[in-house]
């Protein structure tokens, strides 16, 4: 049975899932401004939208005032030892003090920040959760807000955030949080580590690394 991915319904704020499989079709996407879009280096440095009331990005681009204010965020969660809080008027502001690190504890913050994503949507608010690349850590917190809020398996929850912002890539550790709180919330898994020879990795990651082959075997 073929893969289907999520794809955002911005009307209906709802995430529906639909035939053929990926990608989503360019119509399901919000209009693109600038920096919100993109591949490689434009991608770290751009705000992607996940859904109707939720924003990820990078430590930079949550640091540009233009940025945030045109797409009229009201709370960023902050993932980050490293970067500061701005503290504009008329925004607040969440603090995640957690490094990037694969036994970083991020699963103590999944329910506090979809909590106040969900309500400060209910609101007619918008959050941005940013890190400093947008590509572990926010991604991790986003990925469970989808998995809460929006009943969304993890593995399509994960991909639906790919193909918003295709850099993610949450750590081991926060890959192995995120697979007990799937199991949690539904009491069964659509993703798991497999070994790999670059140690354990999510499944989805295999067809990735198959190929990768030890020149030197070094001991």
């Amino acid at each position: 049975m073929p893969l289907q991915l999520p794809t955002m319904n911005f009307r209906s704020h709802r995430l529906l899932r639909r035939s053929p499989p990926p990608p989503p079709p360019i119509s399901s996407k919000p209009t693109a401004i600038s920096g919100t879009s993109g591949t490689g280096l434009s991608s770290l440095s751009s705000i992607a939208q996940i859904s109707p009331c939720l924003y990820l990005s990078s430590g930079n681009a949550a640091g540009s005032r233009h940025l945030v204010y045109s797409r009229n965020v009201t709370c960023i969660v902050n993932a980050t030892l490293e970067i500061p809080n701005s503290n504009w008027p008329d925004v607040d502001y969440i603090k995640v003090p957690v490094p990037d690190l694969p036994h970083a504890p991020l699963a103590l913050y999944f329910d506090t920040v979809a909590d106040r994503i969900h309500q400060n949507g209910k609101r007619n608010g918008r959050t941005l959760v940013h890190c400093v690349a947008g590509v572990s850590r926010s991604a991790t917190l986003c990925i469970a807000y989808l998995m809460k809020y929006h009943r969304l398996a993890l593995l399509d929850a994960y991909q639906w955030v790919k193909t918003r912002r295709p850099v993610v890539r949450p750590n081991m550790g926060f890959w192995q949080q995120l697979i007990q709180y799937e199991k949690k919330l539904f009491g069964k898994n659509t993703v798991r580590l497999v070994p790999s020879p670059l140690g354990l990795i999510p499944d989805i990651y295999e067809r990735e690394t198959r190929s990768l082959i030890p020149v030197w075997n070094f001991r």
